[in-house]
């Protein structure tokens, strides 16, 4: 199937009710608008924090932790988005125990808006992902993996458009290549389409055609390689696409204490944030829009 017939077949929209916007003292008319996008990676199945003699991340991370962080976040400002870059199982006995029950469970208390699939996530094969979708009360965004011929088919769209506060925000995502990382066994039928190309299509749809105002992109195709400069990673796709305003990334467990800013083909900023794993940080980043929709923005990782 043509990239472009694949993305007009499965591409869905959905839209959140509007909400007011925080007044801030720098933003007093009130055409300024500010969206604040949180977000998580890799969290492997990591719901308690890590003990205190861990020798690593002592008293760190936790579910529970993340959702006082969350909830307070989205006081101060109620045009929040929690989103998430996918790797959300493997790596507690949690997961072995409830196969991803209690993941999408929790991160359904938290309000996630939108995540994307990590290759771990088919760890329990893509049936055993299928029997946990009714535990999430969130969106799975993937716009390169061709769920046609499988028991994802129509329940994992290439893309979302929420509206905060009137600004328009498309949403997709993009996964690693499978072959040679997963057990074909555990992934079956599940196609892999070109990351650049399909962001081309997908973002020109989102922008042209969807008039969004903010464009961001669940990536799991990892930062970047060393050992391999040209593979496809977060770094090469922000440098060969144009319309894509933040790459949320995951894969690599990568730290950065504040977005990396790259030039697209159009000479044109992308911000890239990724924030480690396990739970340990969640990145925030803040966009302010003035009446003509003209955005700035500014980043961080919070640690948990």
């Amino acid at each position: 199937m043509k990239r472009r017939n694949f993305i007009k077949q499965v591409g869905g929209v959905s839209a959140l009710a509007m909400v007011g916007g925080l007044t801030l003292p720098a933003f007093t008319g009130k055409n300024k608008r500010h969206i604040t996008i949180l977000h998580t990676n890799d969290t492997h199945s990591h719901i308690e924090p890590f003990k205190a003699n861990h020798r690593r991340n002592p008293n760190r991370g936790g579910v529970a932790r993340r959702a006082t962080l969350v909830e307070k976040i989205r006081k101060e400002n109620p045009n929040t988005l929690l989103l998430d870059a996918g790797d959300i199982f493997q790596g507690t006995p949690y997961f072995n125990y409830f196969g991803g029950e209690l993941e999408f469970k929790l991160m359904s208390m938290l309000k996630y808006d939108v995540a994307t699939i990590g290759n771990h996530d088919f760890d329990n094969s893509i049936d055993g992902f299928y029997k946990q979708l009714p535990n999430a009360k969130f969106d799975f965004v993937s716009a390169n993996y061709d769920f046609k011929n499988t028991v994802l088919d129509t329940h994992v769209k290439p893309y979302r458009i929420i509206i905060k506060d009137g600004i328009k925000i498309g949403i997709f995502g993009l996964g690693i290549e499978l072959d040679g990382l997963v057990d074909k066994r555990l992934y079956k039928e599940t196609g892999y389409l070109d990351p650049v190309e399909i962001a081309q299509d997908i973002t020109n749809e989102l922008k042209n055609e969807k008039k969004c105002d903010l464009i961001i992109c669940l990536s799991h195709l990892g930062y970047y390689y060393k050992s391999n400069p040209d593979k496809i990673s977060d770094l090469n796709l922000a440098k060969a696409t144009k319309n894509i305003d933040l790459i949320i990334g995951g894969h690599t467990h990568t730290f950065l204490k504040k977005p990396t800013i790259v030039k697209n083909i159009d000479d044109k900023n992308t911000l890239i944030n990724q924030v480690g794993a396990y739970g340990i940080n969640v990145g925030r980043i803040d966009f302010y829009f003035d009446e003509d929709l003209n955005k700035t923005s500014s980043g961080t990782t919070i640690l948990v």
